[in-house]
């Protein structure tokens, strides 16, 4: 993706037990990407993520026995796909992810006060 998109100035990311610092440290060193990390204990620094942790954790992960790693990627990825295409986040407006992605808010106005 950065050769497509180009790499970004820096990346916020957790520093909990599931960041795998070596690996993430040593790509962002060699693309020249600094890593920024939220305060320890300030979850609302990174609410998006929080709140869809909690969700896939109470909507999948609490409401499942699962009797194998394939039976967790399959109910993962039905839920992903309704959550991204079916399910209202109140946030958009009140759509679904993918519904909202290709909305456009921004006019010609607009586009030319932020490119000035």
């Amino acid at each position: 993706m950065v050769a497509l998109h180009g790499a970004p100035a820096a990346l916020r990311t957790g520093n909990g037990p599931e960041f795998f610092a070596t690996a993430v440290a040593t790509w962002a060193e060699a693309h020249r990407i600094a890593l920024e990390f939220f305060q320890p204990g300030k979850p609302a620094q990174n609410a998006p993520i929080e709140r869809f942790n909690q969700t896939y954790h109470t909507e999948v992960l609490d409401a499942h026995v699962f009797s194998g790693i394939a039976e967790v990627r399959g109910i993962t990825t039905d839920w992903l796909r309704r959550y991204n295409t079916e399910r209202p986040h109140d946030s958009l407006g009140p759509v679904p992810p993918l519904t909202f992605l290709p909305r456009s808010t921004s006019t010609p106005e607009s586009s030319r006060q932020l490119s000035a």
